[in-house]
């Protein structure tokens, strides 16, 4: 019985699906409370789809650190142009991040070293070690070019969702983790998808490799949508300063049905900690579960 399934995001591979519920439990029921809501979610109440293990290195079962990552190893491609992607982004909300210039807009060598260097004194990614930066970017390039991976990950959203599942809530790259699940699962019971920090906008790197792909509607391309018979409600929560949510507002991709809000969490733009304590957060989670207790 889980009302709520809650999905991670990148960086989580040594941490486990309790672990993770101490942290989101608590900060979801906060936002509840911000949303004037009497409802308390019981330890029955949610289920994390915990995905982490699978960019855990084999054989490290006792591993106490990701891999000693350099600036040499963010590989050509995707990787590379994810990083430029977030070097901007960091410039347009951060002053003290030096924006790129005409020399350093390539994928080469030079710009990752000095995308990493830019991005390392950012209020975004300060105090994040170098290795672990690249590490996330590994994690967003093996689920999008892994289909074993990506199926994986997309199987664990599947097996943690019941038929009382009412509410998804997803966050950073487990948000395209579970809009994939759920629109290749048409049937399942959810009513509401909560995102936040999504990256599913950011054209080419992660919109234009959905799967399934997104199909042209009313002269535009949009995503599929993730809910079955159409009465799904999602709603998306970016903070302006969240380098990882490079598109705030996911109407323009899937469609005016999106409900797109925009919250301010301060230094820690990215936490999904913080997102969830959110009044926003709250009330689309308080609107899905009132709903399903009228249902009954």
């Amino acid at each position: 019985m889980a009302h709520v399934v809650g999905v991670h995001g990148i960086g989580k591979q040594l941490l486990g699906e309790e672990t993770l519920l101490r942290e989101w439990r608590p900060a979801l029921i906060d936002g509840l409370r911000r949303a004037g809501g009497g409802v308390a979610l019981q330890s029955a109440d949610m289920a994390m789809a915990f995905y982490g293990d699978l960019f855990r290195t084999d054989g490290e079962l006792l591993a106490v650190g990701d891999p000693l990552y350099t600036s040499d190893d963010v590989a050509p491609g995707l990787e590379q142009e994810l990083l430029l992607a977030w070097w901007r982004g960091a410039a347009e909300t951060d002053p003290n991040v030096v924006p790129p210039g005409a020399d350093t807009l390539a994928s080469t060598p030079q710009s990752v070293q000095a995308a990493l260097r830019a991005l390392s004194g950012s209020r975004f990614f300060a105090g994040l070690a170098l290795r672990a930066m690249v590490f996330d970017l590994k994690q967003v390039h093996r689920y999008i070019l892994d289909s074993d991976l990506r199926q994986q990950a997309r199987t664990r959203v599947i097996e943690a969702i019941d038929e009382d599942t009412r509410v998804v809530v997803a966050h950073s790259l487990g948000s395209v983790v579970a809009y994939e699940a759920l629109c290749a699962w048409p049937d399942h019971s959810v009513r509401a998808l909560v995102t936040v920090g999504s990256p599913l906008g950011i054209p080419n790197l992660i919109f234009h490799r959905l799967q399934p792909k997104p199909a042209r509607r009313g002269g535009r391309e949009q995503g599929a949508w993730p809910g079955g018979r159409g009465d799904l409600v999602w709603t998306n929560i970016a903070d302006r300063g969240d380098v990882v949510a490079l598109v705030k507002d996911l109407r323009p991709a899937f469609g005016q049905t999106v409900r797109s809000a925009l919250v301010h969490n301060g230094s820690h733009a990215h936490d999904a900690t913080a997102y969830l304590t959110s009044e926003l957060c709250g009330q689309a989670l308080l609107a899905a579960l009132t709903e399903q207790r009228s249902d009954r």
